[in-house]
């Protein structure tokens, strides 16, 4: 058994049946020389005990001291072997093959383990017998046999050479002891297992022999031999090298790996850093990646070579390295720099050829030396292999990626080169793809931001704040719109839809129906109508689509296919506190009243715009002053993590947390559902509902009289100036009388008026006809025709509305103050004509 000073180191005692610890003289000598281990089978071997030895120089041992120049830089060698001449206790001379391990630092003090077998310096009668019985049952290239106590007692030549033993030093040896790495200690546990069962059992090892700086693949197979009577009477080891099938194994996982893991997103940075970090340490011990500098304004890139003299400007995008520092990097990403010409980088760009270089190689040497602090890292990470990728993808080149290896030990090879080849080129397909994406997808982004709104409009029934949100990078920007456009009689209607696809072809459709939105909102139709309106346009651009063409469409990267969307319309009127809304396949809204309660508005669903002949209902609810109403597309509820549901249950709990702002709210809520970047396309529109003063309005029933003239204009104009609009009394009596008065002479009862004292002063006459007026060219002698002329001239805005009961005429003056010293007063005598009632209808 063997005994330390510091620990024990044993095997079982099965263990030690099996292989005969004893057998084996093991010593182990600190990095002093001292004594630090000492086993049975030392002490049979020079008759020592363990309590004699330990703690004594081992030079005590030595019957005669090795000559200095017959041994090698120790400090050095992995392992050793040579014959030493040894004092046994009781005087004599021994002279023994002695095998000696260097044990690094992690698994000791720079120790050394001494082996040394008691049997096997001369063949055994057995040996003869197993070798005969090998060669019937086993013919292989390297073979080596064993005996029941997993001794080697034969090895053919190929098998010395591979472990670079003779046969006389591992004779006697375990094969843990010769081999003296974890290899060797699973090979002796495989043996016994095969001694155990009787079967044969195989194993690939993988481990550098002493003096190849490549480490090796071995395919090694035990079996049992056994003799006439079917006694197991040792083991056959047969071992083949498949050092070239396990590298060109691995070539093809790394192939296949890149498949895989490389261009997982259509982001330029991402897929470059994916290549990296697969290369290393698998084939490389540091990684970059350069594009041109000419790519950075996203333009297509050339087909043409780079310009054939001068240097070259690079941009680094990622970079990998076995050190966590990357201390071979010189440039950050993102960081430019400027490579001479001649330099290696320069020469792949230009060439659009992968090239191996060797540090001594003159173009490598002249341009690692152009700098200092290139050259010291070189000089300290002691890197001796480089290996120069362009990025070419359709016929141009994009960039190109440096392998560099330092740690490991071998050069790189011609089978390395054609590898980077091909990583290089299926990184660079997926990296113009991830550009051409970019581009694109930026195209439709600014596309889609310049048709949303930049800046809404600030509205006297709500105060609103929105964000959009474009997809991440699979889905592309969509079609995802919202508005908020301000109507008659100081009301609002909130919009928000979502065009079906994605790219500039969902962009551009989403422009359209914004704009035919607010051309309807603008004729004041009520949201049924609006959107069937709308209905009817989708179809038609639909039917557009498809007389394009499939082939054109195909062309596009984005869906180019039926035209489709989803859309919510809204009207609130501050002064009825109340709220009309219809939907077209789109998400209900919610509503927060101001106690903080949340709950979905129950509106007909309506189907989605674009299938043509199917209705839509409007629903009217109320909605208290300060309630929240939120509008919003489904990527902001729905996505693979959460349901519809769950979605709306989360946004209801988003819109009841407190906030400073709506502003703050949207924020609030896009932190509370979305990732940090959205599957699809993201609208939100959050308004808090404002009222109106019953002290803001004033309203009168008129008889259809025209003496009932005088008295309502007189009315109007006590009001006005209740209020304190003086600047604006002229103005106002012109209105009234004109509107009140073609309202009497051509329209039905009931007749009203109405005044609206908000950011500007409006007029309302609303009557039972649906006859709308219109302005019309009045001749020089006619007594009529000019009074809308007039109104048009005098007022901001006027227009006209039907209603459910008729219609109503509005006009809308601005309260924006007059100049200094003027009476605020127009003179009717600059317009050329009374105030008689023109006949307009």
């Amino acid at each position: 058994m063997e005994r330390r000073a510091s620990s024990q180191e044993a095997l079982p005692l099965d263990d030690r049946d099996v292989v005969g610890e004893a057998l084996t003289a093991r010593v182990i000598v600190d990095r002093h020389g001292t004594v630090t281990g000492w086993n049975e089978g030392a002490e049979r071997l020079l008759g020592y005990t363990s309590a004699q030895v330990l703690d004594r120089p081992a030079s005590t041992l030595l019957a005669e001291q090795p000559r200095a120049e017959d041994l090698p830089p120790l400090s050095e060698l992995p392992r050793w072997h040579g014959t030493l001449t040894l004092r046994h206790r009781d005087g004599h001379r021994l002279d023994r093959k002695v095998v000696a391990h260097h044990r690094l630092p992690e698994h000791g003090e720079g120790e050394w383990l001494l082996l040394s077998a008691l049997t096997g310096t001369l063949p055994e009668p057995d040996d003869d017998a197993l070798v005969g019985w090998s060669f019937e049952q086993s013919p292989c290239c390297n073979l080596a046999l064993y005996d029941t106590k997993c001794r080697l007692r034969k090895a053919n030549a190929r098998m010395q050479r591979s472990h670079a033993l003779t046969e006389d030093y591992m004779r006697g040896l375990r094969v843990s002891e010769f081999v003296g790495n974890q290899s060797g200690e699973l090979g002796e546990e495989d043996m016994k297992r095969v001694l155990e069962t009787g079967e044969p059992y195989y194993r690939e090892y993988y481990r550098r022999t002493l003096g190849e700086p490549r480490e090796h693949a071995w395919a090694v197979s035990q079996a049992p031999l056994r003799d006439g009577d079917g006694r197991t009477r040792g083991v056959c080891l047969t071992a083949h090298d498949i050092t070239e099938q396990h590298w060109a194994r691995k070539r093809l996982q790394l192939i296949a790996e890149a498949s895989k893991r490389i261009g997982s997103t259509l982001d330029v940075t991402r897929t470059a850093q994916e290549l990296a970090d697969m290369v290393v340490p698998e084939l490389a011990d540091f990684l970059s990646v350069d594009l041109l500098v000419s790519l950075d304004d996203l333009h297509e890139p050339s087909p043409d070579a780079p310009a054939a003299a001068g240097p070259l400007t690079l941009r680094r995008i990622a970079h990998q390295s076995v050190h966590p520092e990357v201390p071979e990097a010189l440039v950050a990403p993102g960081e430019v720099g400027e490579y001479p010409e001649g330099s290696p980088l320069v020469e792949g760009v230009r060439s659009g050829r992968a090239a191996l270089h060797g540090m001594t190689d003159p173009g490598i040497a002249w341009w690692v030396a152009q700098d200092p602090l290139r050259s010291a890292r070189v000089r300290e990470l002691g890197v001796h292999s480089v290996m120069t990728a362009p990025l070419t993808a359709r016929g141009a080149t994009l960039g190109v990626a440096v392998f560099v290896r330092h740690r490991h030990p071998e050069p790189f090879q011609q089978d390395d080169l054609v590898l980077a080849e091909e990583l290089t080129a299926r990184a660079a397909v997926c990296i113009d793809n991830a550009q051409r994406y970019t581009r694109q997808r930026d195209t439709a982004v600014t596309l889609q931001r310049s048709l949303l709104p930049q800046r809404l409009a600030e509205q006297a029934a709500v105060e609103v704040a929105s964000r959009y949100l474009p997809a991440g990078a699979r889905a592309g920007v969509g079609g995802d719109w919202y508005d908020a456009i301000p109507l008659s009689g100081a009301r609002v209607a909130l919009v928000v839809g979502d065009v079906v696809g994605h790219g500039i072809h969902a962009s551009a459709t989403m422009g359209r129906l914004r704009t035919a939105v607010r051309t309807l909102a603008d004729i004041d139709l009520p949201p049924d109508e609006l959107l069937t309106h709308l209905d009817d346009l989708v179809g038609r651009l639909s039917t557009e689509t498809d007389a394009v063409g499939r082939e054109r469409a195909a062309e596009e990267t984005e869906t180019a296919g039926d035209v489709g969307a989803t859309c919510l319309y809204a009207v609130y009127d501050p002064i009825s506190r109340r709220c009309s809304l219809a939907r077209a396949g789109h998400p209900l809204p919610i509503v927060v009243s101001p106690d903080g309660g949340a709950e979905l508005l129950d509106i007909p669903a309506g189907p989605p715009l674009g299938l043509g002949g199917l209705p839509f209902e409007a629903v009217e609810v109320e909605v208290p002053e300060g309630s929240l109403l939120a509008l919003y597309t489904d990527g902001l509820i729905e996505s693979r993590d959460i349901d519809i549901d769950e979605g709306v249950s989360r946004l209801c709990d988003a819109l009841n947390r407190p906030a400073a702002s709506l502003d703050e709210l949207c924020d609030t809520v896009l932190g509370a559902l979305l990732p940090e970047r959205p599957a699809d396309d993201v609208a939100l529109l959050i308004a808090r509902t404002r009222a109106l003063d019953a002290s803001q309005v004033a309203g009168w029933e008129v008889a259809p009289d025209p003496a009932a003239v005088a008295e309502v204009r007189k009315e109007a104009v006590r009001q006005v100036e209740a209020w304190g609009l003086t600047d604006t009394v002229f103005v106002t009596e012109l209105i009234v009388s004109e509107l009140v008065t073609n309202a009497i002479r051509y329209a039905e009862p009931p007749i009203q008026l109405r005044l609206i004292h908000d950011r500007s002063l409006i007029c309302e006459v609303s009557d039972a006809s649906s006859t709308a007026p219109h302005m019309r060219r009045a001749r020089t002698y006619d007594e009529g025709g000019r009074g809308l002329l007039l109104v048009a001239q005098l007022t901001e805005h006027w227009g006209t509305r039907q209603t459910p009961r008729g219609k109503t005429i509005w006009a809308e003056q601005s309260l924006r103050s007059q100049p200094v010293g003027g009476t605020g007063q127009p003179d009717p005598a600059s317009f050329g004509f009374g105030l008689n009632p023109a006949e307009d209808f």
